[in-house]
């Protein structure tokens, strides 16, 4: 509809430029309006496929704060009787990768952004823990994968909620502006 309404608005130009200042406020709204619904429905069709298809998780995006401070529990009582080894590398590596949200553009563009580079970690160092703390190292990487994958819905769920804002105040402006504008020609 948006690209419509786009395109009836080049029509009632006549194919040339605006004049003034109130002319190009129009047609920049308009096509702001026209380029982010676009953009929103490319974004509707594309994130929850691409959510489908590479993640393992589900997650309701409130209850994020929640399942990361569950998964941070869990590393710490996998730790209890751990040995000084395994307990650097969880202070070092594995505690800083489960603390907090951290949001990121790029898993839009791929959801393991970063994923195998951060798990490889783990079996760097499973070459320097004995036996009983192999199957600790195991579940601290399942737990800091589960994070992840925590944090790319998180992230894509955010864009989906973010879309809106970019969209929606600009199109109530154009329909304000366009109102004023019909106005403006049918009193004046």
């Amino acid at each position: 509809g948006g690209t419509l309404a786009g395109l009836f608005v080049l029509v009632h130009m006549g194919f040339r430029w605006p004049t003034g200042r109130f002319g190009w406020g129009l047609f920049a709204l308009t096509l702001w309006t026209t380029l982010s619904g676009l953009a929103g429905v490319a974004l509707q069709k594309w994130v929850p496929a691409l959510m489908a298809r590479h993640l393992t998780v589900e997650v309701i995006y409130e209850r994020v704060p929640e399942m990361i401070a569950r998964r941070q529990e869990e590393a710490g009582q996998t730790m209890a009787g751990a040995s000084d080894v395994l307990q650097r590398f969880y202070d070092a590596q594995v505690q800083p990768a489960l603390a907090g949200v951290a949001p990121s553009w790029s898993y839009l563009f791929d959801v393991h952004a970063g994923r195998e580079k951060r798990l490889s970690e783990f079996e760097h160092f499973r070459a320097f823990v004995g036996d009983a703390d192999k199957d600790r190292l195991v579940d601290l990487r399942t737990l800091v994968a589960e994070k992840m994958e925590i944090e790319a819905h998180y992230s894509l769920q955010r864009i989906l909620r973010l879309w809106p804002l970019l969209h929606v105040p600009p199109a109530m402006l154009l329909l304000g502006a366009v109102a004023a504008h019909v106005a403006a020609v049918l009193y004046y």
